[in-house]
C-alpha cells in the first residue's frame, strides 16, 4: 500500500527536520547522492534519460519478479543526485499500485523542497516523478 511509502516518507521529514537549516539540508542531499550506486556508462543513454531536467539525469528501471519496482539513477549535479537518492528512497521496492497511490507533490512539500529548490530543480524534481509514474504504469 502507498501507506509504506508515506513511513519512508516520515523518516525522511525527520532527517531533514533534524537537520535544521537549508544549509545542512543541502549537504545531506549531497551525501544522500554519493550513496547512489553509479550506472554504467552504457545506462547513461538517451532511453534511459529524463527529460525536462536542466543537469543531465538518467533512471533506470529495475522490477524484480515479485512485482516490485526498483530504479537506480545518476546525475551530473551533486544535489540533483541527491534529489534522486530522495526519490528512490520512497519508491523502491514497492509495486505500481503503490507508486500510483502516493501523493507526490504533497511529500515532497513536507520535505519543504518546494520552498527549497530552484524552479529548473523544481522542474526537474517533477519530471523525475513523472517517469517513475510512467515506468509504474507500465509495470
Amino acid at each position: 500500500m502507498a501507506d509504506t511509502i508515506d513511513l519512508e516518507l516520515a523518516e525522511l521529514v525527520e532527517e531533514f527536520e533534524f537537520l535544521g537549516d537549508w544549509e545542512e539540508r543541502y549537504r545531506h542531499l549531497i551525501d544522500l547522492g554519493r550513496q547512489l550506486a553509479p550506472l554504467t556508462d552504457a545506462e547513461r543513454n538517451d532511453e534511459n534519460k529524463v527529460r525536462g531536467c536542466a543537469s543531465q539525469v538518467w533512471l533506470v528501471r529495475d522490477p524484480d519478479q515479485a512485482g516490485r519496482l526498483f530504479w537506480r539513477g545518476d546525475s551530473d549535479a551533486h544535489i540533483v543526485r541527491g534529489l534522486i537518492a530522495v526519490v528512490l528512497k520512497l519508491y523502491n521496492g514497492h509495486t505500481a499500485a503503490d507508486a500510483g497511490g502516493f501523493d507526490a507533490a504533497a511529500g515532497l512539500s513536507a520535505l519543504g523542497l518546494n520552498e527549497a529548490l530552484s524552479t529548473q530543480r523544481s522542474n526537474g524534481l517533477k519530471s523525475m516523478l513523472a517517469r517513475i509514474a510512467a515506468d509504474a504504469k507500465a509495470g
